[in-house]
């Protein structure tokens, strides 16, 4: 089954829906207009109930199928948010709001469950119900735990939950996906390293945070090249080095160090918590300083279940010919906590060429629409058939 013919027929309008949420963008939680937009639509479009406020401005609609022999429900997810980004498409719809962007095509993905929604409260060829979801603050908020912490399963009757990200690189309207764990954990940390200040000129009667911060930035990758198994995922990362002090003849009393870690694994994740918070604290007091280190637990390792991503996989196939198996992939996603909660599974969607997610030249490719839409819908009318 190829590419829905009545995709091809909404192409225009869905992508004129993804253009305004572009124009649009929204952070985190602030999904206002987003949402409101998304529930309006799922109203006009027939959905037999259309709730928001789940996960604070999530939106959660319901179509129920032609018959329900069996009180299967099925969960779609779309992501919402932007990222606090200053767009540089040159566009003719490129954002209004200044230093936000949808630059990971956020605007996309919700543009094709809508489209999606759409078709399946037209035709409703399927026997159980449909929760399309759409989810704010993927972009490091969390959104996704919130919807689950409002119990959106249990109250929904979820059994099974899928996914979708857009690829830049990937063929056009080609899939990929893979078993297991697929994104990666991402944890937080923050390092705060204090001393002793002084004048510049008189390094001996100060303790030089400066120095004690760049040794343990050089630390922390011995927890992957010495502490990790070689064969084992990690990624530490500090991204952020500030001093108390910006003058030039000035050594500051204090240096924050804030970054990442990312693992595959519950083990490695243990370890590089305990590596990190070992390693800041022994080297700040070897020089005579101390070190308070905030380690925070973000999104989990998305797994994927393995039955739900062969049917994924089978649905990819029958609409775009194949499915390739995906890489690993190290960034983070928080579609992970729906999938602790209920099986199911996350698949990548080709982007075609251009410049790569979270880049200010980065754009949502409107000729993947279709096949999204499509690969949403074959879902349910394969997982959900009616009795012939």
């Amino acid at each position: 089954m190829p590419v829905k013919n009545r995709f091809a027929e909404l192409h225009d309008e869905i992508t004129a829906w993804r253009r305004d949420l572009h124009e649009h963008p929204e952070l985190l939680f602030d999904t206002h207009r987003t949402s409101a937009i998304v529930a309006e639509k799922l109203t006009d479009f027939g959905c037999d109930e259309v709730v928001t406020g789940i996960g604070r401005t999530g939106v959660v609609g319901l179509i129920k199928g032609r018959s329900d022999t069996g009180g299967k429900v099925i969960g779609l997810r779309a992501d919402m948010d932007a990222l606090p980004i200053h767009e540089q498409t040159g566009v003719a719809y490129a954002s209004k709001t200044p230093g936000a962007m949808h630059a990971c095509g956020h605007d996309g993905h919700t543009a094709m469950l809508l489209g999606a929604a759409k078709y399946l409260a037209e035709t409703r060829n399927f026997d159980g119900t449909v929760a399309v979801i759409f989810q704010p603050a993927e972009e490091g908020g969390g959104g996704g735990r919130e919807m689950c912490e409002d119990d959106m399963m249990a109250r929904f009757g979820i059994q099974e939950v899928y996914g979708m990200h857009n690829w830049p690189g990937r063929p056009l309207g080609s899939f990929a996906i893979r078993p297991g764990a697929f994104f990666a954990a991402t944890d937080i940390f923050d390092i705060e390293l204090e001393g002793l200040g002084g004048h510049a000129a008189k390094p001996q009667e100060t303790i030089d945070t400066t120095v004690v911060a760049s040794h343990v930035v050089i630390a922390l990758q011995t927890i992957a090249s010495r502490n990790a198994d070689p064969i084992d995922q990690i990624v530490v990362s500090v991204t952020s080095f500030e001093t108390s002090s910006k003058a030039f003849n000035v050594i500051p009393q204090r240096v924050t160090l804030k970054g990442t870690v990312r693992t595959m694994s519950p083990e490695v994740r243990d370890l590089a918590e305990t590596r990190l918070g070992a390693l800041a604290e022994g080297i700040a007091g070897s020089f005579g300083a101390t070190a308070k280190v905030d380690y925070v637990r973000n999104y989990p390792v998305m797994v994927n279940h393995p039955e739900q991503t062969d049917f994924a996989a089978e649905v990819a196939t029958r609409v775009a010919g194949d499915c390739e198996e995906a890489p690993l992939v190290m960034g983070g996603e928080d579609f992970a906590f729906m999938l602790e909660e209920r099986p199911g599974a996350y698949i990548l969607i080709g982007n075609g060429e251009g410049a790569a997610v979270h880049h200010p030249e980065y754009n949502f490719n409107d000729e993947a629409i279709p096949a999204g839409c499509s690969w949403w819908a074959e879902i349910v009318e394969q997982r959900l058939p009616v009795a012939s």
